[in-house]
């Protein structure tokens, strides 16, 4: 069937875009990330009235001006794709910050359409928008919808066909406008309208500087630079402080022409004294001890416990392996060759084993309890919780994303501290990330290995690995020099997770987990097998002694674990794991190997991206420190332990 159109979905975060996204696609989705980066762009394909439509959903972006690496990738997908259709997602309740960016839409110059999610919320809260006259100013088509309830989702797929260029409604002062002029006069033709790239240029976005010079020359982008300089001249502040200024004080004027606010409707419902009770200390710290206590429970025991047993033994140990292993002996002459595919380091028996028998059930389990913490809106007020204790760290709340992105993937999370205002904290945020966020797969491992330990000594684990984030946080705050940026944050409302939501981002997050781990764990099973036959495996196991043997205390076999680990930590942490279920680590061991992994140096892709981000410098000084103190900290635990019995 030929394609009809291309329909990029963009807005903020939380607003429901990943629902409307399922809403619109069939079953078929891929997840992949923008090139260039680890940003993650979904897309899919879709039937309306009969006609095919491609869709793809952006990262939820503040602002197509950007300020981190989502809404680069966001800005970027329109540059690229020049999509027939853009659909932006708004949340009903908070229409200033919807218009900031329907403002940018408008001088992106695309055929776009509203659609404003979470009517029924705005409504309750006594918020009431004039649609009519909003989707007239505006000059493009407005749907209010309740996705979660399949409300206005018929509407909004019928106005898909109705879309239109908006209606440009953000006029500048006289200088601006001056030099938005100039600027287009040098721009060559591009796939939206010059006024959005000139005003991003003023605004002083130096990814779309970078994009210029590689399209078009190192010229153009003088002659550019000369008119931004000229222009700021006559600016005692910065040209995208004004311009901003200039765009909120026009998009509050609309706001007073179409909304009108009267008495939220009735007391607190459920989610909102759910809401309550997790921002005041009081009640938000337990409620946080509990989630916890329930994410351990379904990771840690059913995960790690129930699935793992089903898959390891049940499946691979009785059927697959005996079953792979007979037909590879039958089959393939040579000793060699046998011992690679389903030796000790086979990369069926262990590598493929390991990638799906260990490590899948858990982090699958894990990547569904994420994805209803998400989806429930809790994350964002973890983020409200945790500014206090972020102060001391020398970060704020902010911190928290990209802290909870490093429990799905430490490298994109590194690539998120972008967000983060200040130099100081970038750096401080990388080096905890680097010392002591596990990624999912890890945290998931670990939260088996401690499923044969008593409750106190798994959570004596998570609070040494957190007693260190906040020792060298503290530490780093007071070395570092620079300054702590003020903490504003929007947040979501509490919401009942939708089951088809939660499972679609589950399943997205494990697709893309195996299509780039099994490759991984592979490759350096393979690594192993060859280190092994050469004799140099032997090699570092001795040479490792004193330090994972007499230091802490750990069986000769953990080498192999830490070495994969570097590699990819998960796997690290998968072969960790293999220990304790052949009995070969004690529980006190199992302590000590899981905080050490814990604060253990990143796999080789973070650290390829701290040195993007940061610099060699600050990435190799980051790994000197991490190895190190990961190793004094086993050493002190197992020390403690030692003398406990």
């Amino acid at each position: 069937m030929e394609l009809a159109k291309t329909i990029c979905l963009v807005g903020n975060a939380n607003v429901g875009k990943s629902v409307m996204f399922s809403r619109l696609t069939g079953t078929y989705v891929t997840v992949s990330n923008y090139p260039g980066t680890t940003v993650e762009v979904t897309e899919g394909s879709g039937k309306i009235n009969g006609k095919l439509l491609r869709i793809v959903d952006t990262p939820g972006v503040n602002s197509l001006i950007p300020m981190s690496e989502d809404e680069r990738v966001a800005r970027d997908v329109l540059l690229d794709e020049s999509p027939d259709v853009i659909m932006q997602v708004a949340d009903s309740k908070n229409l200033r910050r919807t218009l900031l960016i329907t403002s940018q839409l408008a001088e992106i110059g695309l055929p776009s359409l509203l659609v404003l999610n979470m009517a029924d919320e705005a409504k309750k809260k006594g918020i009431i928008i004039n649609g009519e006259k909003l989707s007239a100013i505006l000059g493009i088509p407005l749907v209010e919808t309740v996705a979660t309830a399949n409300k206005g989702l018929k509407e909004m797929k019928d106005t898909i066909w109705k879309a239109q260029i908006p209606r440009h409604f953000i006029d500048y002062n006289e200088n601006i406008e001056k030099a938005i002029v100039s600027l287009n006069n040098i721009l060559p033709e591009m796939p939206i309208k010059k006024r959005a790239i000139s005003i991003m240029l003023l605004s002083g976005d130096e990814s779309l500087k970078e994009w210029i010079k590689n399209k078009h020359g190192q010229n153009l982008l003088g002659q550019i630079e000369n008119i931004i300089r000229e222009t700021q001249k006559g600016f005692s502040d910065a040209l995208s402080y004004v311009i901003t200024k200039e765009r909120q004080e026009q998009i509050e004027k609309v706001i007073q022409q179409t909304v009108e606010r009267r008495k939220s409707q009735g007391s607190y419902n459920r989610g909102e004294l759910i809401s309550k009770l997790t921002l005041e200390p009081l009640t938000g710290v337990p409620i946080f001890f509990v989630v916890l206590y329930l994410f351990f429970q379904i990771v840690g025991h059913f995960g790690a416990g129930t699935l793992v047993d089903l898959l390891e033994n049940k499946l691979f140990g009785h059927l697959v392996n005996p079953w792979v292993t007979s037909i590879v002996k039958g089959h393939i002459a040579g000793a060699f060759w046998q011992d690679m595919l389903v030796g000790e380091y086979g990369l069926i028996t262990m590598g493929f084993t390991y990638a799906i028998a260990i490590v899948l059930p858990i982090v699958g389990t894990f990547f569904f309890v994420f994805s209803l913490l998400e989806d429930s809106g809790y994350i964002p007020r973890l983020a409200i919780m945790g500014n206090g204790i972020f102060r001391r760290v020398g970060l704020n709340g902010k911190a928290i994303l990209p802290m909870i992105l490093g429990l799905g993937c430490v490298t994109m999370a590194t690539l998120t501290t972008r967000i983060l205002e200040t130099k100081k904290e970038r750096i401080i945020a990388t080096l905890l990330l680097a010392l002591g966020i596990p990624c999912s797969a890890q945290l998931g491992v670990i939260f088996g290995l401690t499923t044969a330990l008593s409750p106190f000594y798994t959570w004596m684990i998570f609070l040494v690995v957190a007693s260190q984030i906040l020792l060298v946080g503290y530490l780093a705050a007071k070395i570092i020099p620079g300054e702590v940026s003020d903490f504003i944050m929007e947040i979501p409302p509490m919401r009942l997770p939708q089951v088809g939501n939660v499972l679609m981002k589950t399943y997205t997050r494990i697709e893309f987990f195996l299509k780039e781990a099994i490759p991984l764990f592979l490759l350096g099973t393979l690594c192993i097998f060859l280190a092994d036959e050469l004799g140099g495996l032997t090699w570092l196991v001795k040479a490792s002694k004193p330090i994972i043997v007499d230091l802490l205390g750990l069986p000769k076999e953990a080498t192999v674990a830490f070495i994969l680990g570097f590699l990819r930590r998960d796997y690290g942490a998968a072969g960790l794991y293999d220990l304790a279920r052949q009995g070969l680590l004690s529980p006190a061991q199992i302590i000590i190997s899981a905080i050490v992994l814990s604060l253990y140096v990143p796999c080789i892709a973070s650290f390829l991206v701290m040195i993007k981000e940061r610099g060699w410098k600050i990435a190799l000084a980051v790994m000197a420190f991490v190895l190190p103190y990961a190793t004094l900290i086993g050493a002190l635990t197992n020390w403690v332990l030692k003398w406990g019995r």
